[in-house]
């Protein structure tokens, strides 16, 4: 067996189940078989919604996005490479399509309900409230959104990250790996994205 047999072997070992189905299904589509091409579509089609949804807040063409996403994946379904996980390789389309329609929109937005709850609390907030009103329902609802409006004001390229990063839990890795970005280049926008967010937020200490 040569090098480039063993190390496929070792990649297959290490994909999960769900990673090895979504290569079946792969390899059936480039053979035409449209019930593959359905298979992953119902697969991810809530995943990915949900993931625009988090760029792009506008319900009436979220739909249009996501079948835009799925149509642009099997257009070029010859181009996905097997090594990454076909999961990663959608999204990262999903991402950059969403991206493209903000950018033709001129649109500012980004979907937050709640504030940003992290793994890591960096994006918590906690600052000093001598002026506390006794409701604290209304309280929470005003951080809230004060700190949606701050991540709403950050340039397109560090919003994005903060969302794949805080909202869905994205690793750096996986993060470089859908926007096609160094490493690098994605812990600094990130860092960066922290220092604007502390600063608006600094600067509004007593609205909060």
């Amino acid at each position: 067996m040569s090098d480039k047999d063993h190390i496929e072997q070792a990649a297959n070992q290490a994909r999960t189940p769900s990673s090895r189905e979504d290569i079946d299904f792969v390899l059936d589509a480039r053979s035409g078989d449209q019930d593959a091409y359905k298979a992953l579509t119902l697969k991810y089609e809530r995943a990915i919604y949900y993931h625009i949804n988090k760029i792009v807040r506008d319900a009436g063409i979220i739909d249009d996005l996501v079948q835009e996403t799925f149509l642009k994946a099997f257009n070029n379904i010859h181009s996905y490479d097997t090594s990454f996980a076909f999961s990663t390789w959608l999204y990262r389309i999903a991402t950059n399509h969403s991206i493209d329609y903000l950018r033709k929109k001129k649109l500012k937005t980004l979907s937050i309900d709640q504030p940003v709850q992290t793994k890591d609390g960096e994006l918590s907030i906690d600052l000093p409230d001598e002026n506390a009103q006794s409701d604290s329902r209304i309280i929470g609802r005003e951080r809230s959104n004060i700190l949606k409006h701050a991540i709403e004001m950050l340039p397109d390229r560090y919003r994005v990250i903060i969302q794949l990063r805080h909202m869905e839990e994205k690793s750096y890795e996986e993060i470089a790996q859908i926007l096609e970005l160094p490493l690098g280049t994605v812990k600094a926008h990130i860092f960066r994205a922290r220092e604007l967010l502390y600063k608006y937020l600094k600067d509004r200490r007593d609205q909060l």
